[in-house]
């Protein structure tokens, strides 16, 4: 026991010693430990930060196209970068888009469409580079306190708001990534918005695909930064595939080209409209103004200065150089340099010598027509060809000055190629054009060559059925190729159509060859006037103009004249009372029922006394189609050139009698200041000589039995070609008598047209001798009283039914409240009397259709009580 406890203390002092001689080198040791740790903290270098990436960093696999706004473009995406300035921040710029090549189903997004221009600021907010939309629509007096609140509830828009990927603070440049700007519709609005009403079974395009759509070129310059963008819009499935032009209905293409635009620096000085003369304008509201018409409307023109100001007439420093693109087909340049350089005669009233100039395109050139450093005459052979001929500009919304522009031409102006079924129709662009919705671009939209192909293709039949040479043949093909030209070319210098010109010459004088000889053969080349075609053939002279008109040199002089003066200018503009210097724009033609007044502005007239021309029209179309069976049908062909001729002489007919129709109701405008020399009151009815005269053509050869007669053994021949499957969606029998009303109808909805019918009532006020129950009464007896008592052929019955329904309609239908009072009097008296003479008599169809009236009649008068 005492061993055991001499051990245990034996043990424990041994474990004491060790500890106190272990513990000072066990805190020595971890001292030692604590200093190594302090010195390794000391020494150990900081985290890395990550590195700010620079401008270098970002695009050193891009390629950089250098211009206005630098861009880069990577090297194995596509993607875009874009630089900006620092002294591009707080700078205006202008924006430009046009269709480089689309479908017209999408909505008139064809080749060489312009889509208008807008000016744009850069704005910088914090990290973010913003691209800000300026409204350039009101001006302020900067020297009226009122400016200072100039942007008062206005908006601007901001189109895109992008980060800020690397700023070179030393060059003062920042890099935003640019695919948005340009691969959305950012910009511009591309895809057309649906319009209320449209079919459902109508042409759409599909959603936005983003993966699909891509950057096609990118061509960048000091003065303009332009990218060719393809659009690709897609739909899984669609309802209606569109024309054969649209390969694939669920993936349809749409290219435009974006051009961003530096500010022009120059002296040019903006000039004012008038509305005596017809320019297209900027609208600007001036908010500081007290006067009645505070309009501060911008002339669209080019900046034209001359190389000698001290002359009266000089070359300019620069002039409007037009290029002929090399697609032109080679017989034709030599005449469309001419219609270019027709407009010098009016420059050099104006002041300048050789203003317009004229080259071609080389065939190897390293530019194409969509580069807007080029005015280009462009051609193309469209599917579905969207117009004859187009010349829109655009301008800097700001001035007004014209920066570039293109002329579109389309090679079916020189064919037969035109949807044969459809020339009856007229529910032609002016009826079925929408003018409630217009935009700015739709008032440039100029449908002059289609209407200029029609009456082409009926001056080659006329020409051909009466034994016309090749030579003239050749005639009429080139005169109606320089006017266009020339009319088109107008619309590139600032003008807009003059529809009123066509009342210059009398039909006498336009039936004398040696008279109109050189000249235009209206006012202004600006008109949508009918070719001149005789219906004496000796007499034949000019088809078309071939000169500029007296009121074209008028107006280039006002808009280009280095004027020294305000009253130089004054004094132009007072001789807008001359009658060749009349003018009236597509805001007042009447091609559409009801839609103007005027019935001198209008398309498809012709002379000062437009309802003789237009019966000499219809009843050249008559004796030509006494014969056209002969004339137009060929041994071992089919009878597609025959069928064409008919609806061609039907057709021109039709159109001649909506002419007549206008001056029913009809009212001229003078649109000349008060007190002005020759100046007379603003609103004229026209006389009760020329509306009765008017009413017995209609009477005559729109409404009687024998109207639109043709010999009735050409109805059997009226034959399409077939091709392939073209009557799969319905019988290919010539529907004559939904064609014939077609024609009547349109006559009809002018005169019973609300507007129409109250201004005849208004117009009694202030001179119109021709009141609304004499007009309603010629017109019931027009369309029954030649067959009161005997039978009534099938026309007829169709057109008694319509205008019998028309009536009721005044009275019941959805849009009787249009109708004012003493029109649904006149309509129910009208009714009544229809109901007398509708009395049963006649073969069996005759009374058929009779009692057919009188039951409709009885039925309308029973919902009136």
């Amino acid at each position: 026991m005492k061993l055991n406890n001499l051990n245990l203390k034996f043990i424990s002092a041994l474990v004491l010693a060790g500890t106190l001689f272990y513990a000072p080198n066990l805190e020595a040791q971890n001292k030692k430990k604590k200093k190594n740790k302090n010195k390794t903290e000391a020494v150990a270098p900081a985290p890395k930060k990550n590195k700010e990436k620079t401008i270098a960093d970002l695009v050193k696999s891009s390629h950089k196209i250098d211009g206005l706004f630098p861009v880069y473009q990577d090297s194995i995406t596509g993607s875009l970068q874009m630089l900006i300035s620092e002294d591009q921040i707080g700078k205006e710029y202008i924006y430009f888009s046009q269709i480089a090549d689309g479908v017209m189903e999408a909505g008139r997004s064809n080749r060489g469409s312009y889509r208008g221009s807008k000016v744009f600021k850069i704005e910088r907010y914090f990290n973010k580079i913003e691209f800000i939309t300026q409204n350039t629509s009101f001006y302020f007096d900067p020297e009226n306190p009122l400016s200072k609140s100039k942007e008062a509830n206005i908006s601007q828009g901001n189109m895109a708001s992008l980060k800020v990927e690397a700023h070179d603070k030393e060059k003062g440049l920042y890099l935003i990534k640019a695919d948005d700007l340009f691969l959305k519709e950012t910009f511009s609005q591309i895809k057309p918005a649906s319009r209320p009403g449209a079919s459902p079974t109508s042409f759409k395009l599909g959603g936005l695909n983003k993966d699909k759509s891509k950057i096609k070129s990118i061509k960048n310059y000091p003065e303009n930064t332009n990218l060719e963008v393809e659009y690709v819009y897609s739909a899984p499935s669609v309802l209606a595939g569109g024309s054969s032009a649209v390969s694939d209905s669920r993936n349809v293409s749409i290219k435009v080209f974006h051009s961003l635009i530096e500010m022009p620096n120059n002296d040019y000085q903006i000039l004012l409209d008038d509305p005596r003369v017809g320019f297209f304008t900027t609208e600007v509201e001036d908010q500081t103004s007290t006067s009645s018409t505070p309009f501060r409307d911008l002339v669209h023109r080019w900046h034209l200065v001359k190389k000698n100001p001290e002359l009266a007439v000089s070359e300019p420093v620069e002039p409007i150089t037009w290029w002929i693109e090399n697609s032109t087909p080679l017989e034709w340049r030599e005449t469309i340099k001419q219609g270019v350089l027709q407009w010098n005669e009016a420059f050099e009233k104006a002041g300048f010598k050789n203003a317009m100039a004229v080259k071609i395109q080389p065939d190897d050139a390293d530019w194409d027509a969509g580069d807007i450093r080029y005015n280009v005459l462009r051609w193309t052979s469209s599917p579905e060809p969207p117009f004859g001929g187009y010349g829109p500009s655009f301008v800097n919304p700001k001035t007004g000055q014209i920066l570039g522009a293109d002329i579109m031409l389309e090679f079916a102006h020189f064919t037969n190629r035109v949807f044969y079924d459809k020339l009856f129709n007229l529910a032609s662009e002016s009826e079925a054009f929408d003018y409630s919705n217009l935009n700015e671009t739709d008032y440039k939209y100029c449908s002059y060559g289609h209407l200029m192909h029609e009456d082409l293709m009926f001056a080659n039949a006329v020409a051909e059925a009466t034994g016309a040479s090749e030579l003239e043949m050749e005639r009429i093909k080139k005169e109606s190729m320089l006017a266009l030209i020339m009319h088109e070319v107008g619309h590139t210098l600032g003008l807009n159509h003059n529809m009123k010109a066509s009342y210059l010459y009398s039909p006498e004088q336009l039936a004398t060859p040696e008279f109109i000889a050189g000249k235009c053969l209206t006012g202004s080349v600006m008109d949508y006037a009918t070719l001149n075609i005789t219906k004496d053939r000796s007499k034949q002279g000019q088809y078309d103009d071939v000169a500029v008109g007296p009121y074209d040199i008028w107006a280039i002089q006002f808009g280009y004249t280095p004027f020294n003066s305000e009253s130089e200018k004054v004094n132009l503009l007072k001789q807008s009372t001359k009658p060749e210097l009349i003018f009236g724009n597509d805001a007042d033609d009447m091609r559409a029922p009801g839609k103007a007044i005027d019935p001198r502005v209008m398309i498809n007239d012709q002379s000062n006394d437009p309802i003789t021309y237009s019966i000499d029209r219809i009843e050249l179309s008559n004796s030509l189609m006494e014969t056209v069976k002969q004339r137009f049908t060929k041994e071992g062909e089919s009878y597609q050139a025959l069928r064409r001729a008919y609806y061609l002489l039907s057709n021109q007919k039709a159109g001649a009698t909506n002419v007549i129709s206008r001056q029913i109701g009809g009212v001229y405008v003078d649109r000349a200041m008060a007190g002005q020399e020759g100046a007379k009151q603003p609103y004229t009815p026209v006389s009760l000589e020329d509306q009765t005269r008017a009413m017995k053509a209609l009477s005559k050869y729109a409404f009687a039995p024998d109207a639109f007669d043709a010999p009735n053994d050409l109805y059997n021949y009226l034959a399409m070609q077939r091709r392939g499957y073209n009557f799969f969606k319905g019988p290919e029998d010539p529907k004559i008598h939904e064609q014939v009303l077609g024609y009547q109808k349109s006559v009809l909805s002018h005169l019973l047209h609300p507007n129409t019918l109250q201004r005849i009532t208004d117009s009694e006020l202030y001179g119109n001798k021709y009141v609304l129950s004499k007009f309603m009464t010629d017109l019931n007896n027009a369309i029954f009283k030649a067959d009161i008592y005997g039978n009534v052929n099938s026309f007829r019955q169709n057109l008694q039914l319509e205008y019998t329904n028309t009536l009721i309609g005044m009275l019941t239908g959805k849009q009787n409240s249009r109708f004012t009072n003493n029109t649904k009097s006149m309509a129910l008296y009208n009714l009544k009397a229809i109901k007398n003479m509708a009395a049963p008599s006649g073969n069996i169809a005759s009374k058929a259709h009779k009692q057919h009236l009188r039951t409709l009649i009885d039925n309308a008068i029973k919902e009136i009580k």
